[in-house]
């Protein structure tokens, strides 16, 4: 932000005042869209924010033209919206919109893991596994960044594992959309709680190759994270 006395620009910081760290130029060209989709995902950049180029180029340490590409690949994504004369802005959903998608997903998710019951390898399972208990271990450390990052991995490997381009297409698609709202829905220790606990039935029925078991487990577990952010008065109201 700009000093007015100075003529400096102050680092910028999220509503909840934390502040947001410059790239490393070896990096720029190959993580500007992941850094930024992390920021909206965590909500360090919440939903609704006006994004100002200059003060995003000026706190990342970058240029104009890699901030607008990235720009457009996250209004790809639906992530952002771009407004003809009014800029950029991170992306809302409205109640209707989280119950539907959220609805949908619970879908694709359950398919994702029938069929992974079905194709799933022994290498795939083991790097699940190993995926899940590095994600207890963040949950045990209270780092929720680094469980989600793990838990998102572990989802995208089950619906990998089902072996459906169409499938995985779609679904990577339809996610990115609710990452940030995922992401929230575990801002309160007992829901958290449950959704380890999902985890580890997951676990149980991929182990066992009980695809209509690891179905149930995971629509569940998507319904109860559309109902998580939906009823969560304490965390961002959705529009």
């Amino acid at each position: 932000m700009q000093n007015a006395q100075f003529g400096q620009i102050e680092p910028l910081e999220s509503p909840a005042g934390t502040p947001i760290s410059k790239l490393e130029r070896p990096r720029l060209h190959d993580t500007v869209v992941e850094h930024l989709r992390n920021l909206i995902v965590e909500a360090v950049l919440a939903p609704g924010t006006k994004l100002n180029e200059r003060e995003l180029c000026e706190t990342l340490g970058i240029s104009r033209t890699p901030l607008r590409e990235a720009l457009k690949v996250l209004a790809a994504e639906g992530l952002i919206e771009i407004a003809p004369n009014r800029g950029a802005s991170v992306s809302k959903m409205s109640d209707t919109e989280i119950w539907e998608t959220f609805e949908l997903m619970s879908g694709l998710e359950a398919m994702s893991g029938e069929l992974a019951c079905e194709r799933i390898t022994p290498l795939e399972l083991a790097e699940i596994k190993a995926l899940h208990y590095a994600m207890l271990a963040c949950k045990a450390q209270n780092d929720l960044p680094g469980y989600y990052s793990r838990n998102h991995a572990i989802h995208n490997k089950i619906n990998e594992a089902a072996r459906n381009t169409v499938l995985h297409q779609t679904y990577l698609t339809l996610n990115r959309r609710l990452q940030a709202l995922r992401f929230r829905s575990n801002f309160h220790q007992d829901k958290w709680d449950r959704a380890a606990h999902d985890h580890e039935e997951m676990i149980k029925a991929l182990e066992a190759r009980d695809g209509k078991r690891l179905a149930e487990v995971l629509h569940r577990h998507l319904l109860e994270k559309r109902d998580a952010v939906l009823t969560d008065p304490a965390a961002p109201a959705a529009q």
